[in-house]
This record gives C-alpha cells, structure tokens and sequence, in this order.
C-alpha cells in the first residue's frame, strides 16, 4: 500500500490515484470533514470490494462524491428551485438527497431510488472526482468509531491501494439533508448545521 503525503508533488499523486480509481482500485481521501474511502461509484465490482472492506451491509446505501454541480445534473434528478438550494450548500460540508438517474447503480442506493451526494470544500476530494464519481463513505469498519487519522484509519481497516495523507482532519460527519422533500429535511445533524438550518429557513420564509 501506498501512503503519499499532501505537501509533496500532490499534482503527480492525484494523476497517479485517479489511475488506480480507474483500475478498481480504492482511495483513501481527505475531505473537508473526515477520511473517505473512494471507488469508481460507476464500477460495481469496485464497489462491491469496498463493501467488503467495510464489512458493510449491501442493502445500506453508500454516498457518491461528485467534481462539480454539473456532475450532480448528470447522475440526479433537479428541478429551477432544488438547484438553487444547492449552489448555497456546495461546495460544503453536507450530503445531500436527490432522486437518482439511472446512471447510478442500484448497488448504492440500497435498492432505493435516491443517491447521496457530496461536493466538498476540499480541491483533493474534488480533483480525485474528476473523471467519474466516486464513493463518499466513511473509513471505518460499519458501525466502528470513524478515526480522524491514516494511521488509526489503516490499523482498522486494513490496507487499500493508497492513502492520501493530509494529517489528522477536524470536520465531524457531514450534515445529510434530504432534497427529495418539501420543505428539505434534514436527517443527520454535523459539520455546517447552523448554516443548512439557515438556508431551509430561508426557504420556509
């Protein structure tokens, strides 16, 4: 396994992580929160892998983490208002809940019709998501604590192809808002709730 540190050649190592997303592989990423682990969302053997790795039940849904909000036009369903809404949450420290496309794989969604999605405020997370979407979802085992740190992280879980060490992060779990709603719910409380409960406000007002 490859640990590569963010203060040195990151461009060459983001070229070199995104050949291994193309080949199967997993990533293990900062964001703006917390670690994730990444895989070509597109790529169901990849993701069954990662499944494996997190010893994570395969009727629970997994989150996708997208380049940008064209990417979320791409793989989601969205209408003049709920895009709107999203330009004021992403980039940020949020999922959130849309209808998906077809484009996504059932695998993801828990056999649901919707797909969790994130665009955080961290250009590696959004770099390494350039060519396809990739998994949002935590490095941990399912249902263990969530380390903030590669090496705590490793010793968990065990190894995946490379590590993107970006030393240990401060975020907390994202907020999860569900879009697919009227008003927007929001269903987990974390990083950036002040502001998500802000902007439903302004919705309601």
């Amino acid at each position: 396994m490859k640990i590569i540190k963010t203060d040195k050649n990151l461009k060459d190592h983001l070229t070199v992580a995104r050949a291994i997303l193309k080949g199967g592989g997993i990533v293990l990423y900062p964001t703006d929160t917390l670690y994730g682990l990444g895989v070509n969302a597109f790529d169901e053997e990849a993701v069954k892998r990662l499944y494996r790795l997190k010893k994570r039940p395969f009727n629970k849904p997994i989150s996708i983490c997208l380049h940008d909000i064209e990417w979320i036009r791409r793989i989601a369903h969205l209408n003049p208002q709920i895009e709107r809404l999203i330009k004021k949450l992403l980039p940020g420290p949020f999922t959130i809940i849309l209808k998906k496309k077809n484009t996504i794989p059932q695998i993801l969604t828990g056999n649901t019709d919707k797909i969790g999605i994130r665009i955080p405020d961290n250009t590696i997370s959004r770099e390494l998501s350039k060519d396809f979407p990739i998994t949002s979802t935590s490095a941990n085992i399912s249902g263990m604590k969530t380390h903030n740190n590669i090496k705590d992280i490793i010793q968990q879980i065990g190894e995946v192809d490379i590590a993107i060490d970006a030393g240990p992060l401060k975020g907390g779990a994202s907020t999860v808002i569900d879009l697919t709603l009227d008003p927007p719910k929001i269903l987990r409380k974390g990083a950036g709730i002040e502001k998500a409960k802000k902007i439903i406000a302004g919705l309601r007002a």
